[in-house]
């Protein structure tokens, strides 16, 4: 085999690149409209048929309730008979090998909990008695006790909770449940996001990022003061009607720019400027609690025009209602 000269090489490589630049350029518009087709929220997209399961799948939607600097589950529901019985003395040596813990030294001391626990319910549930009223429904709770982790700092066993890694980068378990099914509800995100406290959490929109997933499957973050979400409401003195001609002419831009260059965040972000075009009636409207009994508002504790856990709580089982995929709580404050 004779070898190639440098003209050769070169104009090898150059076919070489022309090749994936015009295969990438061909094909994107196709595949960009398949993607996009869900990524505006249709509700009739088709969806591939999965292996049968041996029970029928029954949750449609999740509501995850996040308080941050909570009691830990050894004094709500994990009952330690072991570690109540070693309360105030040293660690045995054999818990300590192969451990990390954060700003201890030397051999600590053990605390048991402080509250009494009791079993409750039909399936003999060991619940503490400062849940008077959870342990009224425990026979309607799932308890997972076998999962564990070997992260002990705040920020990256909260990024191991919400997408699985404790660096930042990956997606949101949010994310994935709204790339993987969508949203039912083609006026509203399929993933939202509720802030109370007064404090975002440590590693911020990380928690409800989408990572290497488009963009469009991040969470939105919903306010309780003000604008619900940032950028939605029109400015002042434009109408709805130039709000929709001034969005459709940049569509068209975008069209246009995605056609020349392929970037898949273009599809991204006409989607998310129509979502918020559609927003702007769909959002307000779950937000208005006056259509909610007065007793379901007491038992909530909902106060009207403030942000509060209670108010995001009744605002979360609004939004699946409407066909809201995947809604995140944070609550700060509890420590």
């Amino acid at each position: 085999m004779s070898r190639m000269s440098v003209n050769d090489e070169l104009l090898l490589r150059h076919l070489e690149h022309r090749t994936r630049r015009y295969f990438l350029g061909e094909c994107a518009t196709g595949l960009g409209a398949l993607w996009m087709s869900q990524a505006m929220g249709s509700a009739h997209a088709a969806i591939a048929p999965v292996t049968e399961l041996s029970h029928k799948p029954r949750a449609k939607r999740v509501i995850f309730l996040h308080m941050i600097g909570g009691p830990s589950q050894l004094d709500l529901f994990d009952h330690k008979p072991e570690l109540d019985r070693f309360d105030g003395k040293a660690c045995p040596a054999e818990f300590l090998e192969s451990q990390q813990f954060p700003f201890i030294r030397g051999v600590p001391k053990l605390m048991g909990t402080q509250f009494p626990f009791e079993q409750r319910g039909d399936s003999g549930a060991w619940v503490t008695d400062r849940l008077p009223h959870f342990s009224q429904v425990v026979d309607d709770v799932c308890f997972i006790k076998t999962m564990h982790t070997d992260q002990f700092n705040h920020g990256p066993a909260q990024l191991m909770v919400h997408s699985g890694q404790p660096r930042i980068g990956s997606p949101s378990i949010g994310a994935w449940a709204t790339w993987g099914l969508g949203s039912e509800n083609e006026n509203l995100p399929g993933y939202m996001v509720l802030l109370s406290g007064g404090r975002q959490p440590r590693v911020g929109k990380s928690l409800w990022g989408a990572g290497f997933l488009p963009s469009v499957y991040q969470g939105i973050q919903c306010r309780s003061q003000g604008d619900p979400v940032l950028n939605v409401s029109n400015p002042q003195g434009v109408s709805r009607d130039s709000r929709r001609a001034a969005l459709d002419t940049l569509r068209r831009l975008n069209e246009r720019n995605y056609e020349t260059f392929g970037d898949p965040e273009t599809l991204t972000r006409i989607a998310q400027y129509e979502m918020a075009y559609r927003m702007q009636e769909t959002v307000p409207e779950a937000m208005d609690f006056t259509s909610e009994p007065a007793h379901i508002q007491k038992m909530y504790g909902t106060e009207p025009g403030k942000e509060s856990f209670a108010n995001n709580c009744l605002l979360a089982r609004r939004l699946v209602e409407r066909g809201v995929r995947y809604v995140q709580l944070f609550d700060w404050g509890w420590d």
